[in-house]
């Protein structure tokens, strides 16, 4: 795959830098050398990663590096083939999504799972809406619903003009926002976002970003999954690099130049052999 272009910390190092921080307090998650076979087919070859509260930890890599199946690995949805999951230093397995959600452990997919049709307040209680009782009967407390929408909305930094309107007629950065709010409000102490910018304009992507800062600042761990290196830059506070299912490691803010972590994400020697046969046109 060709020489690294700037030095990272390999999985070795990795685990060492996990033990430090366990002095200071275990890190909120580890994920320790994971494996995910399906078949024959490899999708992950001992990937290593931490996240620690009010951390954000930036996953990259190009399509089919193995990020989807990563998170898919520590939000509960497939288990490892080999490795180990440890929360807050005690080993786990996560039975299903169900379970890692119980353990703090939120998803917020490209789709939002979220019904356009349907209001901002029901998108943000689906499952979990809140209930008053009128005589012998329970009915969904549409007051209290609305309220709490909006104040975490207002939290993350959007202002809905009605908690009614439906979700469908929001931008793709206040769907987010949605979204994560709803996350947060419900007790994820680590956040996994998908990509969350892959789809928006520049205006969108910055209130998107915003969102992650405050998030961040409430004392939540993130991992963000994005293939942009500009908006990792701009909220990560460390960078691990996926390739072909492979860690080529781990990188603090400021230790690392933004081409550099480009060229990595695009194949590093790979690229600058593909350059030179093609007459340098790439």
């Amino acid at each position: 795959m060709g020489t690294p272009i700037f030095e990272m910390r390999d999985v070795e190092v990795a685990s060492d830098a996990a033990e430090d921080d366990a002095t200071n307090g275990a890190p909120f998650i580890e994920m320790r050398g994971i494996e995910r076979h399906f078949g024959s087919v490899i999708a992950l070859a001992g990937v290593s990663l931490t996240v620690n509260p009010g951390e954000c930890h930036c996953l990259l890599g190009d399509n089919g590096a193995g990020k989807s199946t990563f998170i898919k690995v520590m939000s509960g949805v497939h288990r490892p083939t080999k490795g180990s999951i440890f929360l807050e230093g005690q080993p786990v397995t996560f039975q299903n999504p169900r379970h890692a959600m119980n353990a703090g452990i939120a998803t917020v997919y490209q789709d939002l799972a979220m019904i356009p049709l349907m209001s901002v307040t029901r998108n943000f209680w689906m499952g979990r809406e809140p209930e008053k009782r009128i005589g012998p009967f329970k009915v969904f407390d549409f007051k209290t619903a609305d309220r709490v929408a909006l104040t975490e909305m207002e939290r993350m930094g959007i202002r809905l003009r009605d908690p009614g309107q439906a979700v469908g007629t929001l931008s793709g950065g206040e769907r987010q926002s949605v979204a994560i709010a709803r996350a947060v409000y419900f007790g994820a102490r680590i956040l996994i976002l998908d990509e969350p910018t892959s789809a928006l304009g520049v205006r969108q992507t910055a209130n998107v970003l915003a969102t992650v800062k405050r998030v961040r600042e409430k004392g939540v761990g993130i991992v963000l999954i994005t293939h942009n290196v500009r908006h990792a830059l701009a909220v990560g506070d460390r960078f691990t690099v996926l390739n072909r299912g492979r860690t080529l490691g781990t990188a603090r803010r400021g230790e690392v130049k933004p081409d550099e972590l480009q060229d990595m994400m695009a194949g590093g020697q790979e690229m600058v052999d593909l350059e030179a046969s093609l007459g340098g046109t790439v």
